[in-house]
């Protein structure tokens, strides 16, 4: 049996989602081939903290996606390997974009309501 073969099977037997199998999967063989198919049993905390590091920097993926590629890669080492993993070291994170709430002023909000009529402006 192979190695997807073994994290579909694990991931069977914990009811995960078929979606977060699939994702899972993913990730995993995107971290394998990012290591030009080095067998994750041979590598560890440094690869992992390089992988991570390549999605934040070079691919700019959001810190939300960065998390479930480590997600998936912690799935591994834990579940289907047995392997404790240790600390990443330094690692680069991807970072949460800022987000201003949009709030509209009494006189936007006035400006709004007065260019509404018949059952819209009512509904407002």
């Amino acid at each position: 049996m192979g190695l997807l073969d073994q994290v579909r099977d694990v991931m069977r037997r914990k009811h995960y989602s078929i979606r977060t199998e699939h994702t899972y999967l993913n990730w995993i063989k995107q971290y394998i081939l990012f290591h030009k198919k080095c067998h994750p049993k041979d590598m560890g905390e440094k690869e992992i903290s390089l992988y991570l590091s390549y999605l934040a920097t070079d691919r700019k993926v959001a810190s939300s996606t960065q998390n479930q590629a480590l997600n998936a890669i912690v799935f591994l080492y834990k579940h289907v390997l047995r392997i404790d993993l240790g600390d990443f070291g330094p690692m680069e994170r991807a970072r949460r974009p800022e987000r201003l709430p949009t709030v509209m002023t009494k006189t936007e909000i006035g400006r709004v309501l007065s260019g509404m009529s018949g059952t819209y402006g009512l509904m407002a």
